[in-house]
């Protein structure tokens, strides 16, 4: 038998090694698992020059509306001085809101993230400076394309967090078979926000802001205690498209949007 002070030494180190091993689950292994937490499906998508890793909450059902879900920037840098080995989100923001959406859904990857960095034509200006730059919008573009094609989709509703606001708005502009666009803490003019944080600008990539006005509804919400989308960076810019509806709700940047996902869902059918 262990002496006390044995088994609680043994005891200690177990813990520490646990931690430590928890530590070096890499971002793409994070993703993955918590998609399957949330019974997610994971799939592959075809866009032209790069395959996408995306999800998708449920076997295809007869409808012909698709909701699709786009992420942030995860992390484009390391200590915002070294372009990240793997950009991959750490944590989430719109799979738990994806699991929690009854109508089919899609997750669309970005080229090279969640897993697919060294895939041929990927380099790190895919997620810097180039993040919403044409490649990445078209390869996009057309795996969703494919994807609606494929399964009888005829109408998109085009959700994105953060950079994936950006990205909703630049795909809204190719994509015919839009009916409608939210953004979540999106960021909106690419531009000012680097300006506001004092980033350098993405000189490889398409800012919204001076992209052609909207055509279909937008719901942007904004979060009153978002440090890093402050709705007064962006509130009067979106104010002044048509076709858009502005709304402040209770969330930082990353936090809070569960709790008003349920009633942003029910205003969708006035999409039609």
């Amino acid at each position: 038998m262990l002496k006390p002070r044995v088994g609680r030494y043994l005891l200690a180190a177990s813990l520490t090694l646990a931690i430590s091993l928890a530590g070096c689950i890499s971002p793409v292994a994070k993703l993955h698992q918590q998609a399957r937490d949330l019974d997610l499906v994971a799939l592959d998508l075809d866009g032209g020059k790069f395959t996408l890793r995306g999800f998708r909450n449920r076997p295809i059902p007869a409808t012909e509306r698709l909701h699709v879900y786009l992420e942030g920037d995860g992390r484009p840098w390391e200590r915002g001085l070294i372009p990240a080995a793997e950009p991959t989100t750490r944590d989430s923001a719109v799979l738990p809101l994806m699991a929690g959406d009854p109508a089919p859904s899609l997750y669309l990857g970005r080229p090279c993230y969640n897993g697919r960095t060294e895939d041929p034509g990927c380099s790190t200006e895919l997620w810097t400076g180039g993040r919403y730059g044409e490649s990445v919008v078209a390869s996009m573009a057309q795996a969703l394309l494919n994807f609606a094609e494929q399964n009888g989709y005829r109408e998109l509703v085009l959700i994105g967090h953060s950079g994936g606001g950006t990205l909703a708005l630049l795909l809204a502009e190719r994509l015919p078979q839009t009916v409608a666009v939210i953004t979540l803490a999106g960021n909106y003019d690419i531009d000012r926000w680097t300006d506001y944080h004092g980033y350098q600008r993405l000189q490889n990539s398409l800012n919204p802001a001076i992209r052609p006005a909207g055509r279909v509804p937008e719901w942007h919400l904004l979060g009153e205690r978002d440090t890093t989308i402050p709705p007064a960076l962006f509130e009067s810019g979106l104010r002044a498209r048509p076709h858009a509806h502005v709304i402040r709700v209770d969330a930082d940047h990353s936090r809070g949007w569960q709790a008003i996902w349920p009633e942003m869902l029910r205003r969708l059918p006035s999409a039609r």
